[in-house]
């Protein structure tokens, strides 16, 4: 039977979400916990991959196990005894034995953490803007991704992937709104939102980078399309540091 897992991870102490051959991984640790749990090798497939250092407000996988019903409601908590901080297990759901984490998602939105005020405590998840940023001018500049399909002068270079065709609906710098409260880094006071159907790999964080030559007065609105149209790496701005960006949701057409 096919189950979807609901979790959360920090991402600094691991190497993304993907096994590595030699690195800890969110996918390895998850599975050897499953695996402990439930006596049986267990493969997870994820939603999609997150980065280096990146962190999941909510992440969904899927895995294929036999469990008895009076074991489901229990399994979270054996699976957060063994995981240990770093990573939060919130639930297990059956689902159709056809439901797939990845490819039935049609959604993914991605929060990109900041605040202009300075502080000791959350400088790891939260990204210190500068003062005078002009967030008006990057958020002119973001709604040119919603007209965008190739971005390519925003993905990680040498990838396996087989095209750079992205679709975005939202992308906007906002601050804090009231029903934030309790599910942002403490010290942020806004953040950068952005959903698509699908990411490539450092594509937020460069997107992200060179809204911030924009918003730093470095790069103009126009320029800014000009570096989608280039689609050239080099072109566009350096990637921002990871601790602040999230994956704060996935979305299926479906109900779990």
């Amino acid at each position: 039977m096919r189950y979807f897992i609901v979790l959360a991870y920090r991402g600094e102490p691991f190497h993304g979400w993907q096994r590595q051959p030699n690195d800890i991984s969110v996918q390895q640790k998850l599975e050897e916990a499953l695996s402990t749990v439930l006596r049986r090798q267990i493969a997870v497939t994820g939603a999609g991959r997150t980065d280096a250092g990146v962190n999941a407000s909510r992440m969904v996988a899927h895995f294929d196990a036999e469990i008895p019903p009076g074991k489901l409601d229990t399994l979270p908590r054996a699976l957060n005894s063994i995981l240990g901080r770093d990573i939060t297990v919130y639930s297990i759901r059956r689902v159709n034995d056809d439901a797939h984490a990845r490819f039935d998602a049609v959604a993914r939105t991605y929060r990109y953490f900041y605040s202009q005020r300075r502080s000791p405590y959350s400088r790891e998840l939260v990204w210190q803007a500068p003062p005078a940023i002009d967030f008006d001018a990057m958020n002119r500049a973001a709604g040119i991704l919603l007209e965008t399909e190739d971005f390519t002068s925003f993905s990680k270079l040498h990838t396996d992937v087989k095209t750079n065709i992205c679709h975005v609906t939202r992308a906007l710098w906002t601050p804090l709104r009231a029903d934030d409260a309790g599910r942002v880094p403490m010290g942020a006071e806004g953040y950068f939102e952005i959903t698509a159907d699908r990411f490539l790999r450092n594509m937020v964080r460069a997107v992200v980078g060179t809204l911030v030559e924009v918003g730093r007065g470095r790069l103009t609105v126009d320029g800014f399309r000009r570096v989608i149209d280039l689609r050239d790496r080099c072109a566009a701005g350096t990637s921002m540091p990871a601790g602040p960006l999230f994956l704060h949701s996935v979305e299926y057409p479906y109900r779990f």
